[in-house]
C-alpha cells in the first residue's frame, strides 16, 4: 500500500518536476515537499488540492489506500469515467455492456495466446 508521500513522489517525478519546483508553484520551501514526500508531515486539504492539481492527479488519489492506482492516477481515464457516470441510464448501461465484451475479448485472447 502506498502513502501520500510515495504517492506525490511518484507523481512529481513522473510531471519531471524537482522538490524546489513543485515548492515553487506551492510558494512553500522545498523542505516542506521533502517532508511530504517522508510522510513526516501532512499538508492541508487546500494544499493537497493545489498539490494534485499541479501534478495531474486526484486529491483521492493521493490520500487513498486504494490497490486501483492507476485508473486514478490517471486524470483522462478518471474524466471518461466521470463522462459516462453522468449519462442517462440505457446510455451509460450500453457503454458498460460494451466495455466488458471488449474486455472479455481481450482477455480471452491473452489466455489462448501461443507463448
Amino acid at each position: 500500500m502506498s502513502t501520500f508521500g510515495k504517492k506525490l513522489r511518484e507523481c512529481r517525478e513522473a510531471k519531471e518536476l524537482s522538490q524546489k519546483e513543485l515548492a515553487k508553484l506551492l510558494n512553500t520551501s522545498y523542505s516542506v515537499i521533502g517532508k511530504y514526500e517522508r510522510d513526516e508531515m501532512s499538508p492541508s486539504i487546500e494544499a493537497a488540492k493545489k498539490i494534485a492539481k499541479l501534478i495531474d492527479t486526484t486529491v483521492g488519489y493521493l490520500l487513498s489506500d486504494t490497490e486501483q492506482e492507476n485508473i486514478l492516477k490517471d486524470p483522462l481515464m478518471l474524466h471518461r469515467l466521470n463522462e459516462i457516470n453522468e449519462l442517462p441510464e440505457d446510455d451509460r448501461h450500453c457503454i458498460l455492456y460494451t466495455i466488458d465484451n471488449l474486455l472479455q475479448n481481450v482477455k480471452a485472447k491473452k489466455a489462448f495466446a501461443v507463448k
